[in-house]
C-alpha cells in the first residue's frame, strides 16, 4: 500500500470526486456487470492513532448505474427497494493493521439489514484520498432473486476523496 502522511483532523467526503464502483457476474457467471453509486454524504475522522479513527458514509441508493437503464429500474426496485431504503449507509467501529494493510472495519445497512463488512485500503495519497476495496454478499441482506442470473457477490472499489474541515468535530 502506498501510503502518504495523514493529518489528523475532521473532513468531509467530496461527493462530486468520490466514486464507488462495483463489479459483478450475471447470466450464470457467464458475463461481467460494471457499475457504479453515487456517495450522498459522508464524513471521516482521522484521529492522533489513526487505529482510533471513524467514518460514515451515505450511498443513494437509487444512484446504481450500470449503464442499462431496464437493468437499473430492477434493482432500483426489485433488489435495493429504493422507495422504502433510499440509503445505503456504512458506518466505521474499528481501523487496525492486518498483514501490513490498514483495514477499516465497519456496519453496512443495505435495504434495512446490518451486516459487518471489511474495507481493506490499498492506497492513501496527499490530503485524504484513499482507494479501498472489499467484496458484499447480497444474500447476506436479503437479497435473492434471480439467483443464477445474478452475481450473488460484488467486488467494490472506493476510491473516497475527504477535505479537512472544521465544521464536523465528531458530529458522527
Amino acid at each position: 500500500m502506498t501510503q502518504s502522511t495523514l493529518t489528523a483532523g475532521d473532513y468531509r467526503i467530496d461527493v462530486d470526486r468520490t466514486r464507488v464502483e462495483f463489479t459483478t457476474r450475471h447470466m450464470f457467471g457467464l458475463g461481467r456487470v460494471r457499475g457504479t453509486f453515487q456517495v450522498r454524504d459522508g464524513h471521516i475522522h482521522v484521529a492522533d492513532r489513526v487505529e482510533e479513527s471513524v467514518a460514515r458514509a451515505t450511498i443513494a441508493a437509487d444512484s446504481v448505474d450500470t449503464r442499462n437503464a431496464m437493468r437499473d429500474a430492477t434493482v432500483r426496485q426489485q433488489y435495493l427497494d429504493v422507495v422504502n431504503h433510499p440509503d445505503i449507509v456504512f458506518s466505521s467501529t474499528g481501523v487496525e493493521r492486518v498483514d501490513g494493510d490498514w483495514v477499516v472495519r465497519g456496519q453496512l445497512l443495505v435495504r434495512g439489514r446490518t451486516r459487518p463488512v471489511d474495507l481493506r485500503v490499498t492506497d492513501v495519497r496527499d490530503g485524504l484520498r484513499a482507494t479501498a476495496d472489499c467484496v458484499v454478499d447480497r444474500y447476506e441482506f436479503g437479497i435473492t432473486k434471480m439467483k443464477g442470473m445474478t452475481g450473488r457477490r460484488l467486488a467494490f472499489t472506493l476510491d473516497v476523496v475527504a477535505n479537512l474541515s472544521t465544521q464536523y468535530r465528531r458530529s458522527f
